[in-house]
């Protein structure tokens, strides 16, 4: 992985350093710079209490002393599969500070998954947690070492024995900070390999720069700062996730904020650790917003510290964005972005009624188009495929080139695959998708995966998934299948299971049909099955 492309054209980088776009600084020396302007600020409030700048300081240059000493260089590749927490903090700072690549993939993602990030990405080391509820996450990705010829280190962390052959990440944090030395990469080099919840059969990897993420993603949530004097900001999504991304790197790094984070969402926990924390901000995606506002004991809590919650990973409707609005009264941003490069969402002063549109582009951010299937401009008002370049454009897909091929243009545009139109205010409407996803409780689910792996139970003949509308979490997965003898859904889950697909992926609805309805080309007609399927 010490090779790896940038799609964006070098002098287009160049002009937004040039424009003051890029600070042209690596993320570990920006967090330096409010260590030593603040070493006594809290950077963190987790589960484990508060920890401060210099604190959290010392614990990465230990840790990266200690990657340093089992042989991770510049340029290499590092998994980071951790649940929320200063730890998971740390070990980003590390890695960064060494000049080598993270590749943050959340907990609870299984084996299968696991086995194809690390391979695609020619990870040399992994850290993750001894257990995940009763999952035994290091064993099982020490068990795959065999497989992965490039993985040579497995770390060890959180309670539990340490499995055989792994590295307990006590061992690493024993080692002297005094002995760090930064290897201040390029700007523009590798940083992060931010890693999508599927709108492909194996989940994409995408590789930003230094420069992306300050400049990029830092400024995105500049915008949404405004004039709060200190940021407080409660990442509820996972920060291995692309939203995510907003935390080490842009919270910590970038803004020398405070970052509140616990290790999963519990909508109880998280309205105690809103009124303990005191954030000023939230980030989160819709569902989790409509679970505290339906909250019965919502008004024990005190969440009057809250500016400003910020929405993505799924559609944000207009009843949602009111609600939480009137009932935690605080702005609601709605934003619409992946890790493939694209960002848009509403303004701090945008009026409630364009709460269903995803704001403005900002070109400082991220320039859209709207184009036909020939990439040229549609025209004003009309629907076409979105398109993005700008300076959070990352530099390429790792180990797909056919990725590169298909979603990235010669000039370095991102093509989403979703369509939109923007109004005659600049308002951007996302209007549809042409990607063939699922979005359930804002994680993306390949229907191709999961068919794939159901049609390999031996009394599936045919399968098809499709979305079922839920209010809650906006889509649940049913399958369709033709089989005999009809299996139960709980069969249908242990098989999955069985194959390490991860449970929040199962179909959490089952219809047997004796034939699936086809199309005139011969193929499935999935918006049939969507009919029969749809109370």
């Amino acid at each position: 992985m010490k090779h790896l492309a940038d799609l964006v054209p070098y002098e287009v980088r160049r002009g937004w350093a040039a424009d003051g776009l890029y600070r042209d600084r690596d993320l570990y020396s920006l967090f330096r710079e409010h260590v030593l302007a603040g070493p006594g600020r809290i950077a963190i409030v987790d589960a484990d209490g508060g920890i401060s700048y210099a604190e959290l300081d010392l614990m990465a240059r230990s840790l990266a002393v200690g990657l340093a000493g089992i042989g991770v260089e510049q340029g290499d590749v590092v998994g980071i599969q951790l649940p929320n927490g200063r730890l998971a903090c740390a070990f980003d700072l590390a890695i960064a500070a060494l000049g080598a690549i993270s590749l943050p993939y959340p907990v609870g993602r299984g084996d299968r998954e696991a086995a194809s990030l690390l391979s695609r990405s020619g990870a040399v080391a992994v850290v993750t947690t001894t257990f995940y509820s009763d999952y035994p996450c290091a064993q099982r990705t020490r068990a795959l070492a065999g497989e992965l010829p490039e993985l040579r280190t497995v770390i060890a962390a959180g309670d539990g024995v340490v499995p055989a052959g792994c590295v307990p990440v006590a061992a690493l944090l024993a080692n002297d900070p005094a002995r760090f030395e930064p290897a201040s990469p390029d700007p523009d080099g590798p940083a992060r390999i931010l890693v999508t919840s599927g709108s492909e059969a194996a989940p994409k990897m995408v590789l930003y720069s230094h420069n992306a993420l300050v400049g990029g993603r830092g400024r995105f949530i500049g915008e949404l700062i405004g004039d709060t004097p200190e940021l407080r900001n409660y990442v509820m999504v996972p920060l291995a996730s692309s939203y995510g991304s907003n935390g080490t790197s842009v919270t910590l790094a970038v803004h020398g904020g405070t970052l509140v984070l616990l290790p999963k969402f519990d909508v109880t926990a998280a309205l105690a650790m809103i009124e303990r924390a005191r954030p000023t901000h939230v980030l989160a995606v819709p569902t989790m917003l409509r679970m505290m506002v339906d909250c019965p004991e919502l008004d024990r809590y005190d969440t009057t510290s809250l500016r400003v919650v910020a929405l993505g990973g799924a559609a944000l409707d207009a009843t949602t964005a009111a609600r939480v609005r009137e009932t935690l009264g605080c702005t609601v941003v709605n934003v619409y972005g992946s890790a493939d490069g694209v960002n848009c969402h509403t303004a701090l002063n945008d009026p409630p009624s364009h709460a269903d549109t995803a704001g403005r582009p900002n070109p400082s951010v991220a320039r859209l188009r709207i184009v036909d299937d020939s990439l040229r401009d549609v025209p004003a008002g009309d629907v076409g495929e979105i398109v993005s370049l700008g300076p959070m454009s990352p530099m390429c897909y790792v180990g797909a080139p056919e990725l590169n091929e298909r979603y990235r243009t010669p000039d370095g545009w991102v093509r989403t695959g979703d369509l939109g139109r923007i109004d005659t205010d600049g308002y951007l409407h996302v209007v549809g998708r042409r990607k063939d996803v699922i979005i359930r409780g804002g994680m993306n689910i390949s229907p191709a995966e999961v068919e794939a792996l159901l049609a390999t139970h031996p009394a599936v003949r045919d399968v098809v998934c499709v979305p079922v509308p839920d209010d809650v979490l906006g889509e649940r997965l049913c399958a369709c299948v033709v089989a005999d003898p009809a299996p139960t859904l709980e069969e249908l889950t242990a098989h999955l299971a069985a194959q390490g697909l991860e449970p929040r992926k199962f179909p959490e609805r089952l219809i047997v049909v004796d034939a699936l309805p086809l199309g005139a080309a011969g193929k499935v007609d999935r918006r049939a099955v969507q009919e029969l399927v749809t109370p």
